[in-house]
């Protein structure tokens, strides 16, 4: 469980980490800024993506059970 915790913690910083590139990298940060931004920018797609194609579809065409 302790090593869940960590794990969770990591990836945690990562994503703050990223978010805090992408901000910098939006005002003219240097330039590793904006490759850190550019990978969490694609982490960030893959994970809609993949959230997408996950077999819970929603139906958008209005027809219901009236």
């Amino acid at each position: 469980m302790e090593n869940l915790i960590g794990l969770l913690l990591v990836l945690l910083a990562l994503a703050v980490g990223g978010c805090a590139c992408v901000v910098w990298a939006a005002r003219g940060g240097p330039r590793w800024t904006r490759a850190v931004s550019a990978v969490t920018l694609g982490a960030a797609e893959a994970v809609l993506r993949a959230g997408k194609s996950g077999g819970r579809r929603r139906s958008t065409d209005g027809g219901g059970d009236d």
